[in-house]
Order: structure tokens, then sequence, then C-alpha cells
């Protein structure tokens, strides 16, 4: 008889004994730890940042807004003198001073008019004459004298007249400038001109930037005040303004009063028409301690940035100045030697393990010192 029917068990049951014995014996076999194993340790995750260090510079209020340059001096070139005109002597761009030539009258009429204004004036010039020789012998009465003195008199206003039209016969110009119209052309009868412009000139040496302000903002604005001009024609251009004139009265309608910039441009760089981004300077903090605006955390109360010292990130609270572009001054929080989370801040908790992925360097943003031109 077999083994499994000795002991009265099924053989199928015996098979199914051993194999959850020898299961048993090897989980406990791999359960058990040599003496010598390590621990279990937890890693340490160091959350990547960037860092940068406070710097000293000069940062500014001011009040934005924006000017469309204009000519300190222009003038629309209007002829007096009637006829067609002969010849134009300028074209447009061309710097002209005053007084110089632009464009020419046909001029024969006006000569043949001041010819016999003045053969007109010499002869009541000798008839004259001759009427004082027996005037004082009084062989004439004092009404002829008194008439022929005053054709005498007509005769010569005549002959001014005359030659007055013959001077307007050439166009000259009224100020020193730029040509930035010419209408004229060769062949033109002027009367055509009496109620538009031969020619436009626009004197650029210094030009204009008017600028409307809030009446809150009257107490804050004063003569020769600083502004600065940004060009966007000129890839951000910057120049100097100041200011030139403060209207006297507030329009009722906008609220608003009119501001007058000075804008030297002896570059002749700037041109009237120009739109220009303007910062009208009200105050100044020189040699002030700055840290990047966008250091500052956006979450959470109050105005709080992160620190890193020795490895790990410190919650500070600061006191905030002037914010100009993109550096805001500290007042109080800091010393100037912390290295200040710059990137990365979001991720970070109080005393959170960080590691600097690189230290930017303590230079003004691009925007903060771009060179000012001096006109």
């Amino acid at each position: 008889m077999e083994l499994n029917q000795a002991f009265g068990y099924p053989r199928g049951w015996i098979s199914i004994g051993l194999t959850l014995l020898s299961v048993a014996l090897l989980s406990s076999c791999n359960s058990s730890k040599p003496a010598n194993a390590p621990p279990n340790t937890k890693k340490i995750v160091e959350i990547p940042v960037e860092v940068a260090s406070a710097i000293r510079g000069d940062i500014s209020t001011h009040y934005a807004t924006t000017a469309i340059l204009e000519p300190k001096e222009e003038a629309y070139v209007v002829p007096r003198a009637q006829g067609i005109i002969q010849e134009i002597y300028v074209e447009e761009g061309d710097y002209v001073e005053k007084g110089q030539k632009l464009a020419q009258i046909e001029p024969r009429r006006y000569h043949l008019t001041v010819e016999r204004a003045k053969a007109n004036l010499s002869g009541l010039q000798k008839e004259l004459d001759k009427v004082n020789k027996v005037y004082n012998k009084q062989l004439i009465s004092d009404d002829t004298y008194d008439k022929l003195t005053a054709q005498y008199q007509s005769a010569k206003a005549s002959l001014s007249l005359a030659e007055l039209d013959l001077k307007e016969a050439t166009i000259l110009a009224p100020i020193s400038g730029f040509i930035a119209e010419r209408n004229a052309k060769v062949g033109n009868l002027t009367e055509s001109f009496q109620r538009s412009k031969m020619f436009h000139i626009v004197q650029q040496k210094e030009l204009y930037g008017i600028v409307h302000l809030p009446e809150k903002e009257l107490s804050n604005v004063h003569p020769n005040q600083a502004a600065v001009l940004t060009l966007s024609a000129f890839e951000d251009y910057q120049t100097h303004a100041f200011v030139k004139r403060i209207s006297p009265v507030i329009n009722a309608e906008t609220g608003t009063f009119k501001v007058t910039l000075r804008v030297p441009n002896h570059q002749n760089k700037l041109k009237a028409g120009m739109f220009a981004q303007v910062k009208l300077n009200y105050n100044t903090h020189k040699d002030s301690l700055l840290i990047p605006r966008r250091a500052l955390l956006a979450q959470g109360d109050g105005n709080q940035i992160f620190l890193v010292k020795d490895g790990l990130a410190t919650r500070a609270e600061l006191e905030l100045g002037y914010q100009e572009n993109e550096y805001v001054e500290i007042l109080g929080g800091l010393s100037g030697d912390e290295k200040i989370v710059i990137t990365g801040q979001q991720n970070l908790k109080n005393n959170s393990p960080v590691t600097i992925i690189n230290l930017a360097p303590p230079s003004i943003n691009s925007d903060q010192q771009a060179p000012l031109a001096k006109g």
C-alpha cells in the first residue's frame, strides 16, 4: 500500500501541502536582513533657484504719459505779390537761413511800375522846384502850391509802393529752418496760394512736447523740471527734456492742464511730429539700495522675498520705496550683502533646501541704464 493511502489521505492533498510549506520557508528566508545592512534613509530634494545681489543706484518716481513733438518755430509762406512763378530755388528737406531766396515771381511788370512811378515823381519834382522860386515872391496862390506839394508826396509814396511790390516779387524765408513742404511749381499763378501756402518751414533745433496732466499733479510740476523722452522710431532712443511752460488754467471739460516741454535737438536727429513716451521726473533718490522687481513674491501679504543662507531659503519682509522699470528701492529689511532669490521662489517654503544654479551679476537692467542723449 502506498504512503498516502497508509495515512488515509488522498495523494493530491499531500502535494498541495508540500507546495505551501516550501513557499513559507522561502518567505522566511527572504525576510531576514544581514546584520551589516544599511538602514533606510529619505533623500533630500534641493530646489534649484537663481539668485542676485542688491545694488546701489539712483531711482526716481515719475509720471508717465505721451506727447507729439512740435517745432518751436514754423512759418507758412504765402506770397504778397501777384504773378507767375518764374523760378524756385529750394526743395523739401533743404535748410534755409532767414532772408534766403525761396522763389522768384516774374518781375518785369513790377520793374515797369517802378519806372513809371520814378518818371511821375521826377516830373512833379521839377515842377515843384519852379513853383518854389515864384512862391517865395508870392506870385502863385497858397492853394495851388499846396495841391502841387500834395501831388508830389503822393507820387513819392507811389514809388515806394512800387519798389515794395518789386521787392516782394522775390519770395524770402521768414525764419531759418528746414523746408517741410514745397507746394509751388514753376509756372503757377501766385493767386492760387493766397489761401494756402507755397512753403512750410520748420525750425527743429529745439522742439516742444505738449502733455496734458491731471489737475491733481499740478503741485508736482515746476519750471525746468527734468523729463525723459523715449522714441520708438529710433529703437527706444532716449533724450532729455525740461518743463518750459505750465498753463495757469485747468481745462474744465477734461480736468487737465497743459505742460510744454522743451526738447533740445542740436543734432537735428529728432523730427517734428514724432511720437514720444514721456516720463516726467518728480523726485530722485541717489545711491539707493535696489533689487530686481521680480524677486518680490506675488502671493501673501506685505512685501516679501526669499534669501539664501547656508543652503536654505528663508522668507524676509521688506520696506519698499520708489519703483522704476525693473527695480525697486529697499528702505528696510536688507543690509545689501544677501543672496536674493529672483527665479524659482514660487516653489519655495520657509527653510526649503535649495541649490543655486547661477549667481546673476549685480548690474542695472538695460532699461534702467540706457544712456540719455544730450540733444
